[in-house]
């Protein structure tokens, strides 16, 4: 039986293993569940566990979700995708998405970041000095 020290320590090692040029490595990832699951030993839970957490925080962090009230053109999205690559590297995966409540703007939340210049941001903002 692992300690939860341990099993944090191995869930570590496993995702330092994973990740290839700063990046992380599905195939290796899809490995390393495997292998775990298929040893069966005690604390293998514990330590997929942990290993998940770290997974779904690196994925949270290189994913970029930008809401706009209409969709965007063509060039605004290559220009806010090459910023975005700029300013969080190539690895990032970028979703576009409507949200009509926003009425004009951009919402652009990457991992727990969030940039919002929406027309609605403004005005709570404005409602919240008043």
């Amino acid at each position: 039986m692992k300690t939860a020290r341990q099993a944090k320590r191995e869930a570590r090692q496993l995702f330092r293993l994973c990740l290839t040029n700063g990046a992380l490595d599905e195939s290796r990832v899809r490995q390393v569940v495997r292998r775990i699951v298929d040893d069966g030993g005690s604390g293998g839970l514990a330590v997929l566990s942990r290993f998940q957490r770290l997974v779904r925080l690196d994925r949270t962090k290189h994913t970029a979700n930008v809401e706009s009230a209409v969709p965007l053109p063509a060039d605004i999205r290559a220009r806010v995708q090459a910023g975005l690559m700029q300013a969080h590297g190539p690895g990032i995966a970028i979703d576009f998405v409507e949200n009509p409540a926003l009425l004009a703007g951009v919402r652009i939340r990457v991992g727990s970041d969030v940039y919002d210049g929406s027309v609605q941001a403004g005005l709570s903002e404005l409602e919240t000095r008043l």
